[in-house]
């Protein structure tokens, strides 16, 4: 075998085997010891070749060597969603250039699907908006409907009771059920401040804030007195297109929301008792005067509307408190509960001003009967 085909055991093995013939008689040992040189050349030089790789591979590993080719990790970020969209930064100062240039391009540019309609408000918006409904203790209570164009809603005028049928007896008669109709036509509630120039140019989320915030809490206050205008101006006896409400004539006293409340029907469940806060006021001077450790208010939650006059200065026979649940009162938002802004920077342009009108389209009305009792002032009472 050829000693560049032997593997390393094979030439450690021949070079034992050479010192072993060394002994032996006859041997030729110029042959043997030219044997042996070459296996310790071959041996070396194999040695060195070792140590040549290895030196490569440690410069390799420590970066030495041409670029071939660079591979880069590629992060695909996930298509975001419009409502990640809307949440943004981005689309918030894109959509307060909107409110005063009113070019929804840039608007319509971020989003990841068209949206037709008018242009989607950023998310703060819709908190600025549900954080209003949810804070006014009025409307957070009334029905609310999302119903395109006029609204008619039925409600009971009268209604037979139910029976008891013996079997085998005659036949109960048919139920006679009267209703009436209420027809709730939408208009427009609107609201409009003045800002400065200057203050305009605050852009983003503070712009958009400061308007939606004063905007929409002045809407909202504006809608809660017309329901409490629905209910105070509603008739006590109910017709094909009305419904209607019970009515005490009564002074601040003990006793006048529970005999309120008992003039209610049996389906008001959520009762509320609706003043001006300075009529809480007589309650409180009825419960003193008498020295008793009674809650006028029955319990129930009182809220305040300044839509009511105050028991003081309210004439005689003049509505100044109501008790009943609220869930009998319906608003319609045909165009949805968000608020329209209009920008006009050309009728106070002398005055370096600037008129933003915001705009709420709903409908509102009493929709059941019996659901509210309003008190109402005595003639020639006195404090």
């Amino acid at each position: 075998m050829e000693i560049k085909e032997m593997t390393i055991e094979e030439l450690e093995a021949r070079k034992s085997a050479i010192v072993a013939e060394l002994d032996v008689e006859g041997a030729d040992l110029d042959a043997l010891e030219a044997e042996m040189k070459s296996i310790k050349a071959e041996m070396e030089s194999r040695k060195a070749a070792e140590a040549q790789k290895e030196e490569i591979r440690k410069a390799v590993t420590e970066g030495a060597g041409a670029v071939i080719q660079e591979f880069k990790e590629e992060k695909r970020e996930m298509a975001k969603t419009n409502e990640e969209i809307r949440a943004s930064k981005e689309y918030v100062d894109a959509f307060a250039r909107y409110l005063i240039n009113e070019d929804d391009r840039e608007c319509r540019a971020l989003l990841t699907t068209d949206a037709s309609g008018s242009v989607p408000v950023p998310a703060i918006v819709d908190e600025i908006i549900r954080t209003a409904w949810e804070n006014d203790e009025i409307l957070s209570r009334v029905r609310k409907t999302y119903i395109r164009g006029n609204l008619k809603v039925a409600f009971e005028l009268s209604a037979d009771g139910a029976y008891v049928h013996n079997e085998g007896t005659t036949a109960p008669t048919e139920e006679s059920l009267a209703l009436g109709i209420v027809t709730m036509v939408p208009k427009n509630i609107k609201k409009w401040i003045t800002i400065s120039d200057e203050a305009i140019t605050m852009g983003g989320e503070n712009l958009v804030r400061y308007i939606y915030d004063e905007l929409t809490y002045q809407i909202v206050k504006k809608l809660a007195a017309l329901v409490v205008d629905d209910i105070k101006n509603a008739p006590q006896v109910a017709d094909n297109d009305e419904a209607s409400v019970a009515k005490i004539t009564s002074a601040p006293g003990l006793t006048t929301i529970s005999e309120a409340a008992a003039n209610t029907s049996d389906e008001a469940t959520q009762m509320v008792v609706i003043m001006n806060k300075l009529t809480e006021v007589e309650f409180d001077a009825a419960r003193a005067a008498g020295n008793f450790a009674i809650d006028p208010f029955k319990g129930l939650p009182v809220l305040y509307s300044s839509e009511l006059p105050a028991y003081t200065s309210a004439s005689a026979n003049a509505v100044y408190a109501i008790v009943g649940d609220l869930k009998g009162v319906q608003v319609n938002y045909p165009e949805g509960d968000g608020i329209a802004i209009k920008y006009d920077d050309l009728s106070l342009a002398e005055k370096d001003m600037v008129k933003i009108v915001g705009r709420q389209y709903a409908a509102h009305a009493l929709t059941a009967c019996g659901r509210f009792c309003v008190v109402a002032k005595p003639s020639g009472a006195t404090t």
